[in-house]
């Protein structure tokens, strides 16, 4: 059986991907990329119906390519950025094959380069990026057992409301995806209890900028990572034209808010007594960059109205003035339990020396310890934007340059070294 050979082969079809088969065009690099399902399928099948960016179109795209149909203040639907995506790589010209899996990946003996086992058949690549982004690997912890008579669902399986059986349901997660979904749920006539834990809560625009911009102007989206700190949850929203997400105003509409979630034992969930401290943490946060706001206002001579309105923080509701500790699911008639509570990293078909003692990637903005392997689209990859439609852009730039440097090294044959003549 025949072995293909490329230079570089890019594991993965969505946004990293992409981004980083422009790159590696622009060097002239020979490359394929491979997509186990259809171009941007996550964004098609792995998210709910309602579903848009939350960020506007204007911000959250390729530097190279705009939205087309669709206002740059737009929030847009999830179908319009897996089109984007598919447009884009035609535009580009994308070698991506769609329908193959990639199986293993392990280094050639005794030669440069690896083996690359796929559902297509066998293809060796001297430089291999993972491009399978953040989100592969939906986490359910493990606290209510399979036998206690709920439903449980991760957000990634969650479409609409009408999905889920009779009765209440408990969203554990208060980022964007649990916020989201729980107002739905509520809007949709749901009984709904939104399990909080710590979040930021940025304003959705402030003194007539949305709050992408007050981050990029700031700063924040090219934060580095700190060790530590490299995860955290934001609560914020892009439906129903984008609205800044306050906790308060959620229990005013119905949603009963308890702290976060801890343990389960006999048809009772239990929950830490974090809930007003989770919730004012969040607060000071919001605060706090309207603080930055004003002062980058102030220094900079801008003509943006003030708005001291948005200072106003209403009063804590019962669920936060007496809060629930404990919560008996049947009393309750909670019948679901739907999981918002992220990802974790699938990299098993990468079977390299390329990860930390935890298994997660060793690397240094995604150029891994094992010589010849690159990841993108990893969460703080380089810096806070990092795995964001067009923060990965500029973290693919970085890696091309990269492989093309080692090129170059590795094209040097050397000079014929001449010995002195004997005296």
């Amino acid at each position: 059986m025949s072995v293909e050979k490329t230079e570089v082969l890019v594991v993965g079809g969505g946004q990293a991907g992409i981004a980083m088969s422009e790159h590696l065009g622009k060097n002239a690099i020979p490359h394929i990329v491979l997509e186990r399902s259809r171009i941007a399928e996550r964004w098609r099948s792995e998210r709910w119906d309602s579903l848009v960016a939350n960020g506007p179109a204007w911000h959250d795209r390729f530097p190279n390519g705009e939205f087309d149909g669709f206002d740059q203040d737009a929030f847009v639907p999830k179908e319009g950025i897996a089109d984007y995506l598919v447009d884009y790589a035609a535009r580009i010209k994308a070698p991506i094959r769609c329908g193959v899996s990639v199986t293993s990946v392990t280094r050639l003996d005794g030669w440069s380069g690896f083996r690359v086992e796929t559902s297509d058949g066998v293809i060796e690549a001297q430089y291999v990026v993972a491009a399978t982004g953040p989100f592969q690997k939906p986490i359910i912890p493990g606290i209510v057992p399979d036998e206690a008579g709920v439903a449980q669902i991760h957000s990634n399986a969650y479409r609409n409301p009408a999905q889920l059986p009779d009765g209440a349901v408990l969203v554990v997660g208060a980022g964007s995806s649990g916020v989201q979904i729980a107002d739905e749920l509520n809007q949709a006539g749901k009984r709904v209890y939104l399990s909080v834990g710590p979040h930021d809560r940025p304003p959705r625009r402030y003194r007539g900028r949305d709050f992408v911009w007050w981050l990029g102007v700031l700063n924040k989206w090219d934060a580095e990572t700190t060790p530590g700190v490299e995860h955290t949850t934001i609560a914020v929203s892009g439906a129903d034209g984008g609205h800044t997400i306050d906790f308060r105003n959620l229990a005013e509409q119905g949603i009963t808010l308890v702290g976060r979630t801890e343990t389960y034992r006999d048809g009772v969930m239990s929950f830490a007594s974090d809930l007003t401290r989770n919730v004012a943490a969040g607060d000071a946060n919001y605060l706090s960059l309207l603080d930055e706001a004003d002062d980058f206002v102030a220094r900079n001579g801008l003509d943006l109205p003030e708005e001291p309105d948005a200072r106003v923080i209403g009063p804590d509701p019962a669920c936060m003035t007496d809060p629930i500790s404990q919560l008996d699911l049947k009393e309750a008639g909670i019948t679901t339990i739907l999981w918002a509570t992220g990802f974790a990293l699938d990299f098993g078909w990468l079977q390299v020396d390329a990860f930390d003692k935890s298994g997660r990637p060793a690397h240094r903005r995604g150029v891994s310890t094992e010589p010849g392997v690159y990841f993108l689209g990893l969460p703080w990859q380089s810096r806070r934007g990092s795995s964001f439609l067009w923060g990965v852009w500029h973290d693919a730039k970085f890696v091309a340059d990269h492989i093309s440097k080692q090129r170059g090294y590795l094209s040097y044959k050397g000079s014929e070294v001449r010995l002195p003549e004997p005296a």
